[in-house]
Parts: structure tokens; C-alpha cells; sequence
């Protein structure tokens, strides 16, 4: 393919490679055809079953690149896949040859879309000409002032709302979510602070639809998400997935099943829209669906207020600066319709009578609730949990009140246990969900109920018959010890720190490991203190050189911290002793059984008032100890019984009583600076999408951001100082 097109071959002999090879040179090469143009329908007929290597795409993809200004034939196929999307949903039951078109017709337009958006400069994605020559009319059905992006976002939300997935159309839908996913890539260019001069125009175009499209495009993506529809067998069986030993272009490295975005547009290689390492998914319309949801819900569009008024003459940085200090972020229908779903099982607007302005997305949220049990190792399913409990408060209320929240709670667990295979951020995303449901008192109080027979991936110990809220308080713990020795994350410890006191109240007969893990996290955080006050001693002592001073500063802030960890298990401890003791003879136990942890801080000024209660505990189960005649040694069974026995009579008397800890989950008020970078990480991660790393301006791009092990079969993920932070977000206690 060069800069002049090839020309189909005279007489009825036609190949189908020289047509095709015909019509997509003249797509891409300098001559113009006007939008009434028969030529526009005869690309769309293109066959199902042919092939051209990638070096040729790439030129067909550079050569348009640089005939599209004058030529427009992005903006003019736009407009005819947006009539071909229309007859597909007029024609209820078409024939499945009219989806096939669309197919063709949409993957043409993603492969061509994707190399103009991440080629182009974040200050000129204007360059996409995403509008008619002023001497093209206007076609009919194109709204004044309505723009060519708008329309076809229009067309294509109608289509994924109004068209049901079947054999026939699933690969139609596959295809238009992953020209959704190309299309909003614009945002890549862009800086990790959403900014007004940034341009997303498809994005854009989804935000400003009708509210009631926007309840049912979200409607749509999560019953998508939630029935997991499998790829047909029909769709399996094109040539572009088999081709025996002969591998074909469009063929994902690696299984046959990995097309996730792409499809069935066969001259152009799958390569160009999706990355070859792919793993398999059971259900990749389930998957983009949910990747388009989050891309749209956590989308904050930067505007300049009416009031604003710039310096012209100002400089360019000083511009900037008066911009972004007049701006506002509009709202976000999609993130409002999730947030106002209802559990079509029960309709709390006729009960209570507080009916929301506009549709109102139902869902089915039992189906969603075990979706999410099944589906939580996935990143993308734990965003989407978080999603829903922090902003859907009749979600956050269904959960709260199921009987079997192990189904959530222990894939969230194994996946805390796996820390060291997962990023630092999804470790914390995992947190703040369990924060998030220990603010309810009857959660706390029903997860020491459910009892689990056995936690086969629990290794370090054989766990038999022990209760959920036992295992929630040691995977909480071995979180805390994991960052310690490899992330120090202070926040990560804090929020650890904050679930396990709102937990410690409503503690009921925790398990003995649980109860030793508990009083051995005073004793970790106290050797990691007593370090600092050494290191601190020793800086004092050796002069105050400005270096010495900066370092003994950071020593001093960093000590300061971990003293309010400290004081933070010793409310926790306190909380179990003044309002569970009688439910809790282990952590009695426990408590006596390493009582010398606690000595070095009986008379530290920001601990003594603590520990005078854990010392009134030990003075009188010791006594009580001290009482029993005994005949040869003590054997934990038998100090366990004598506990066990006088905890009956334990009045609490002499306890100081502390206001109860009770430590909340606050989403800051510009979150989109991490939830924005962070979706897109998660897209490319899944390999749904490639994108050229060097035009990625929206967070530092690791050239290996992942470390792949051979033991075990495990993908270890680096520790990386480029992702976006979650430090921002808030804990109110």
C-alpha cells in the first residue's frame, strides 16, 4: 500500500484482495469523497476473511494520519457507521450479516481512530478533524450544532442500550465497547491533574447525553457485568480466530480466546488495538463493560467558570495558574446513576418517599453481590465494589445486611493474605472497602458469628473452625507486618490500624492465633519505636551539623507517628477489655502470656492512662492465678479454664472508661486526580488496550511494571513510585 492506491482488477474476476485492498487505499489516500458517495457502503461491505501484515497496516494508518485534514474521511465514515447503527437498531431480528457490517465498520474506525489519538500532541488532538469540509453539506439526520462526536456516541450508547447481546450481535457490542475504550483514550494525553485545556471530545460527547440514555447505558454495562455472557461458538469459528499452524495476523499471541476488544474487521492485525499477552476471559463483553463503566463514572471534566477572566498578556504559566484557580468540575451523570441505584427487589422511594429528580437505575443487587464474591481477585471488580459501597448507601445497606458477607469478604481477605503480589494501591483499595464496612456495628458483631470450617489458602497455619471477624483481625495484622518490612506506608498502617478499633468493640470470642497476632502487633510496633528513640538518642549526641538536624527531624516525625500507632492497639486492646472481656478469655490469655511487652511503657506519658486498664486486668486474673492451689506446672488448658472461670466474675471494676474509637472512610474532594490514572493503568493492564507508552502523559510509564515469577505460577508486582497515590484520601476519625 503506498501513496497511490491499488485499482481492482477488469472483468467479473474481481479478488476479494484487490477490492478490499482498493477501498482502503482510497480510505487512507488523498482523494476526497463526498459523503453521498457510494464508495462509503462499499467499504463497509468489505469481506470477513482476509488478512494484511502488520507493516502494511501501519502504513495505511501513517498515510491517513496525513491525508485526514484534507480528506475528512474520519469525520464522514463516523457519520455512516452512526446511519449503519441506526439500522441495526430499527432492523429488530436483522439478519446477521447487517451486524457483521457494523462490526467491519467499527473496527476499521478503532484501528484508524487509535493511531490518530496516540500519535497526536494532548495540546492538538484537534487534529482528529472530527468535523465536515464548510463546503460538504450537512447531512439530513445531523442536528444543527450537533457535532459529529456526539452523534456517534449517541448511536453508540443507543446501540448497547436498546439492542439485546445475542449470537448475533455479541461481537457488534464487543466491538463498540472497545471503540469506546479507543475513543476515550484521549485522556492519556493528558496531564494526571485534569486541567480546562484538556480535550476529550468523546468522553465529553458521553457526559453531556440524556439523563435517561445515561440510567440505561449503566443499567446495561452491569447486567452485562453481571450475567458474564460468554463468547458464542458462532463468533469462535471465523477464520481470524483458527488458522491451524499457520497463525493469522489478526490472532492474539497466546490462546485464541484472547479478543477481548478486538474482533472481526480481518485486513487489519488484532495488534493494533489490543496488547498480545492477553490472558483468557470466560466472558470479555462482562470485562469491557466494566472497564468502560469506570472509565466513565470516575470522569471529571475540568470547566473554566463564566466569571473567569485571563490576562492576555500574562504569561503562559502565569495563565495557567489564574485558569486553574477559576475552575470547577461539572458533574458526572454516570457516577450519579450508580450512586442512585435501587435493588429492583425492593423499592425504598415508595417506602420512604424520597424520590430522586429523573430515571433511576435497577438492579438486580443480589445478582451483583454474588457477581462481585466471584470476581473480586480481579483489580477492576475491587474498584467497582468501592465504587458502589462509598457512594451507594442502599448498596452499602444491602451488603451490611446479609447473612453470608464471607462471599465478599474472604476473596477480599485472600487477596489482602497475597499483598506481596499486588500493588501497593490495590492493597489499599482492598482496605478502604473493609474500613468502609466496619463503620456498621451489626457487621462487626455478625462476622465473629460466622464460623469457617477451614482457609485452605491460609498456609503459615492450619485455621479450622474459626470465625470470620478471627480471620479478618489476622489478615488485617499480617497486612501491617507486611508493610512494615517491605512498603511503609504510613496510611496503609493507619487504615489497618482504624478497622481493627472500629472492629475491637464488637469482638466475640476471638480465636486464640487472632489474640496472640494481636498483642504481637504491640510488641512489632514497640521494637520499631524503640529503634527510633535510639537512632534519635544517638543523632542528639552527636552534634547538630544541618545534615544531622534534617535527619534527626525525620527521625523525630517518624517516631511521633509510630507513638500514635502504638497508643492506637493500645485503645484497641482497651476497647476489647472494657466492652468485651467476658466473650474474649484469648486475648486475656494472650495478654498475660507476653504481659513483659508492656513493661518498658507502663510510665510513658502518652501511654500510662492505657495501660493502667491492661494492668488492672492482669492484677486480677494474676491473683485469681495466684489463689489456686495447684498440683505440678500450669498447662495453657488449664490457665485458659481458670480465665475462662473468673471472667464470669469480672466487673470491670477500677477500669477507666475511654470514649470509643470510631474511625470513618472520606473520599477527598478532587478524588479524580488518583481514580482518573488510576482506571487507565487498570485498562492497559488488562491488555484490552496497547497505547504507545512514550504519548502516555496522564502517570509516569514504567518500562517493566511487572515482574513475572515462575513459582508457583505467581505474577509478582513491583513496588512502584509512579502509580497514583491514594494518600489524599481521607480517615476521619
Amino acid at each position: 500500500m503506498g501513496s497511490v492506491p491499488s485499482t481492482p482488477l477488469k472483468g467479473g474476476n474481481v479478488r476479494p484482495q484487490d477490492t478490499a485492498e482498493y477501498l482502503i487505499g482510497t480510505f487512507v489516500g488523498e482523494k476526497s469523497f463526498p459523503i453521498s458517495s457510494d464508495y462509503w457502503q462499499k467499504l463497509l461491505e468489505l469481506p470477513l476473511n482476509l488478512h494484511w501484515p502488520a507493516h502494511r497496516v501501519l502504513q495505511a494508518c501513517q498515510l491517513f494520519a496525513q491525508n485526514n485534514q484534507c480528506t475528512r474521511h474520519l469525520a464522514k465514515f463516523l457519520i455512516h457507521l452512526s446511519w449503519c447503527l441506526q439500522d441495526c437498531i430499527s432492523a429488530s431480528g436483522a439478519p446477521s450479516d447487517v451486524y457483521d457490517k457494523a462490526v467491519n465498520a467499527v473496527y476499521i474506525t478503532s484501528v484508524f481512530l487509535k493511531h490518530l489519538i496516540e500519535n497526536a500532541k494532548s495540546d492538538d488532538i484537534e487534529g482528529l478533524y472530527l468535523s465536515l469540509d464548510e463546503k460538504e453539506p450537512i447531512p439530513k439526520d445531523l442536528i444543527q450544532d450537533e457535532s459529529i462526536e456526539d452523534l456517534m456516541m449517541h448511536r453508540v450508547l443507543s446501540f448497547i442500550t436498546s439492542v439485546a447481546v445475542s449470537p448475533n450481535t455479541y461481537l457488534l457490542h464487543l466491538e463498540l465497547l472497545n471503540f469506546m475504550l479507543i475513543a476515550m483514550s484521549t485522556q492519556l494525553l493528558c496531564g494526571p491533574s485534569p486541567g480546562p485545556k484538556d480535550v476529550n471530545p468523546f468522553i465529553d460527547a458521553a457526559m453531556v447525553q440524556d439523563s435517561s440514555l445515561v440510567s440505561l447505558v449503566v443499567r446495561k454495562l452491569l447486567l452485562n457485568y453481571i450475567s458474564q455472557p460468554g463468547m458464542p461458538f458462532k463468533s469462535a469459528s471465523y477464520s481470524i480466530f483458527y488458522e491451524g499452524s499457520q497463525p493469522s495476523v489478526l490472532q492474539r499471541v497466546g490462546s485464541a480466546a484472547d479478543i477481548l476488544l478486538a474482533a472481526n474487521f480481518v485486513l487489519l492485525p488484532l495488534s493494533y488495538l489490543g496488547n498480545s499477552k492477553g490472558e483468557y476471559s470466560k466472558s470479555p463483553l462482562a470485562d469491557c463493560s466494566l472497564l468502560v463503566l469506570l472509565v466513565l463514572i470516575h470522569y471529571h471534566k475540568c470547566v473554566v467558570s463564566n466569571e473567569s477572566k485571563t490576562d492576555k498578556s500574562a504569561d503562559s504559566a502565569t495563565s495557567d495558574s489564574l485558569l486553574k484557580e477559576n475552575t470547577y468540575f461539572s458533574d458526572n451523570y454516570y457516577c450519579k446513576a450508580l450512586e442512585n441505584a435501587k435493588d429492583v427487589e425492593f423499592d425504598r422511594i415508595d417506602v420512604e418517599g424520597n424520590a430522586h429528580s429523573g430515571p433511576v437505575v435497577r438492579l438486580p443487587f443480589a445478582s451483583l453481590f454474588d457477581t462481585l464474591g466471584m470476581c473480586l481477585a480481579d483489580e477492576a471488580a475491587v474498584l467497582l465494589l468501592y465504587s458502589l459501597l462509598q457512594g451507594n448507601s442502599d448498596f452499602l445497606e444491602y451488603v451490611l445486611v446479609r447473612t453470608d458477607s464471607d462471599t465478599l469478604l474472604m476473596p477480599l481477605l485472600e487477596a489482602l493474605y497475597n499483598a506481596p503480589w499486588r500493588t501497593p494501591n490495590q492493597i489499599y483499595m482492598l482496605l478502604i472497602i473493609l474500613l468502609i464496612l466496619s463503620q456498621d456495628s451489626s457487621f462487626n458483631a455478625s462476622i465473629h458469628k460466622l464460623i469457617l470450617p477451614s482457609v485452605p489458602w491460609y498456609k503459615e497455619r492450619l485455621l479450622q473452625q474459626t470465625s470470620l471477624g478471627s480471620l479478618m483481625v489476622i489478615i488485617l495484622i499480617r497486612t501491617v507486618q507486611y508493610n512494615l518490612s517491605k512498603l511503609r506506608d504510613v496510611y496503609l498502617h493507619t487504615t489497618c490500624l482504624a478497622t481493627l478499633a472500629n472492629m475491637a468493640p464488637h469482638v466475640h470470642r476471638l480465636s486464640s492465633y487472632a489474640s496472640q497476632r494481636l498483642v504481637s502487633l504491640f510488641f512489632m510496633l514497640s521494637r520499631k519505636y524503640s529503634k527510633l528513640v535510639e537512632l534519635r538518642d544517638n543523632k542528639v549526641i552527636l552534634g547538630k551539623g544541618n545534615s544531622i538536624n534534617s535527619l534527626s527531624e525525620d527521625v523525630s516525625a517518624e517516631l511521633h507517628i509510630y507513638t500514635d500507632f502504638l497508643r492506637l492497639v493500645l485503645e484497641i486492646l482497651n476497647a476489647i477489655l472494657t466492652y468485651a472481656l467476658p466473650r474474649n478469655p484469648e486475648v486475656v490469655y494472650a495478654i498475660m502470656h507476653r504481659q513483659e511487652v508492656f513493661q518498658p511503657f507502663k510510665n510513658h506519658p502518652r501511654f500510662n492512662e492505657l495501660l493502667e486498664n491492661i494492668y488492672t486486668v492482669l492484677d486480677f486474673f494474676n491473683s485469681r492465678m495466684d489463689a489456686q492451689s495447684m498440683d505440678g506446672e500450669w498447662s495453657v488448658e488449664k490457665v485458659l479454664q481458670v480465665i475462662i472461670l473468673n471472667c464470669r466474675s469480672w466487673r470491670g471494676e477500677g477500669m477507666k472508661m475511654f470514649t470509643q474509637l470510631r474511625f470513618t472512610y472520606e473520599q477527598e474532594s478532587h478524588p479524580e486526580e488518583f481514580f482518573i490514572p488510576y482506571v487507565w493503568q487498570l485498562v492497559l493492564s488488562r491488555r484490552v488496550l496497547s497505547f504507545n507508552s512514550g504519548a502516555i502523559n496522564l502517570f509516569p510509564v514504567d518500562p517493566v511494571p511487572m515482574e513475572k515469577k515462575e513459582n508457583d505460577g505467581e505474577v509478582s508486582s513491583k513496588s512502584r513510585n509512579d502509580e497514583p497515590s491514594m494518600h489524599g484520601l481521607l480517615l476521619d476519625p
